[in-house]
């Protein structure tokens, strides 16, 4: 029995695995190397916060909540009709963010991004609460006193823009007790 146990971990996978379904929604979280605060000016979390919107609407994906802080950053998105998965998605976005992050610090090469964990959403009360969490992820962190005056985050285009019986659907869930990877 215990070769067989061997045996089995050997080809165990150590990571989550990431799977995909179009027209499907997801929240992705993403930490740097190391937990170390790589963005950390407001020139990177825009750089950031900028490869992310192109990334997505390139790849056709829905972005409907972001938070970007300096070692990490968490989106729900829908991947409406796009066939590109999660993995693709942010295999793209740190590629291409890392590339952007070490040309501003003159660090070519340097791994920015460790791993990401994704969650799909697949009802209303793993959804709204999700949508709270990312829009207050600056709060949660201490970075500021009220979300909206984050600029690298939804929360202020949420409050500006959603429409108001939106805005109360997100508001009457509770986000404090979710589990999310946040420990940054």
């Amino acid at each position: 029995m215990q070769d067989n146990i061997g045996e089995f971990l050997k080809h165990y996978p150590h990571a989550p695995s990431h799977m995909f379904a179009s027209n499907t929604v997801y929240m992705v979280t993403a930490g740097t190397m190391y937990k170390q605060r790589i963005i950390d000016s407001n020139r990177k979390l825009m750089i950031v916060q900028t490869k992310m919107f192109e990334i997505l609407d390139e790849e056709g994906w829905l972005l409907q909540a972001w938070a970007v802080l300096s070692n990490h950053y968490h989106l729900v998105a829908c991947s409406g009709s796009s066939q590109t998965s999660v993995s693709r998605l942010v295999g793209r976005l740190h590629s291409v963010s890392s590339r952007a992050l070490n040309l501003e610090d003159a660090t070519p090469g340097r791994k920015v991004w460790f791993q990401f964990w994704d969650t799909c959403l697949t009802h209303e009360k793993s959804y709204y609460p999700r949508i709270g969490y990312v829009n207050n992820n600056a709060v949660h962190h201490g970075i500021v006193k009220r979300a909206e005056d984050y600029p690298f985050c939804s929360a202020g285009w949420f409050e500006r823009n959603a429409e108001q019986e939106f805005k109360m659907k997100v508001k009457s869930f509770k986000f404090d007790k979710i589990k999310v990877e946040d420990e940054f």
